[in-house]
């Protein structure tokens, strides 16, 4: 039996969601849209789409953009993960940290089988999370907080601290309250950075 192109509204539904994701889209987003699994083999095997990995694939001809590695590493993990850690502030440009490895931060029960990523397990509160540019980011306190508590050499720390207030991303007293309910090294970090501060 042939195989039945997708509709072109299939497309013009998934087109969007591929655009704001740097091309790729998961098989489950493709679904939604309209495709079933045997559309998308054919798409593959006609070189409209490509199958990056198992469940997700990506739009042959679309163009190369920035941060692919973080769009992968998303639609890879779950939905719900958010990018976060180094990953977040490169996003923000607050260090000259290179991350050697995606951070994300994941709710509880999600699998754990993705070798090369580094998946933190917390629940995020609304106002933790934030988009840039196509990707659930965790917000500039947020991140400040968790690269502090996680380790992150202490002139990066108080790098991204000082260019976040500089430029404006976060408030004093926000920062601040946040890192007194943080507490440990993240509130030393950020009061030593406070009473530095060069604004």
């Amino acid at each position: 039996m042939a195989n039945k192109p997708a509709s072109q509204s299939s497309y013009e539904a998934l087109y969007p969601i591929a655009e704001q994701q740097a091309g790729y889209f998961t098989a489950a987003q493709a679904k939604a849209a309209g495709y079933s699994q045997r559309q998308l083999t054919y798409y593959v095997k006609t070189h409209r789409f490509d199958r990056i990995r198992r469940g997700i694939y990506r739009l042959t001809h679309h163009p190369a953009s920035a941060n692919e590695d973080l769009f992968l590493a998303w639609l890879q993990v779950s939905p719900q993960a958010v990018i976060s850690h180094e990953n977040a502030l490169a996003l923000y440009e607050l260090s000259d940290a290179l991350p050697a490895s995606v951070h994300l931060i994941v709710p509880p029960q999600t699998s754990r089988r993705h070798p090369g990523l580094l998946l933190h397990t917390n629940r995020l509160s609304t106002d933790e999370v934030t988009w840039f540019g196509g990707l659930p980011v965790t917000t500039v306190p947020r991140t400040i907080l968790d690269v502090a508590a996680s380790g992150l050499a202490e002139e990066l720390v108080m790098q991204a601290i000082d260019q976040a207030l500089q430029r404006g991303l976060v408030l004093a007293n926000t920062l601040r309250t946040a890192a007194e309910c943080r507490g440990g090294r993240a509130r030393r970090l950020v009061q030593r950075a406070l009473r530095e501060a060069t604004i």
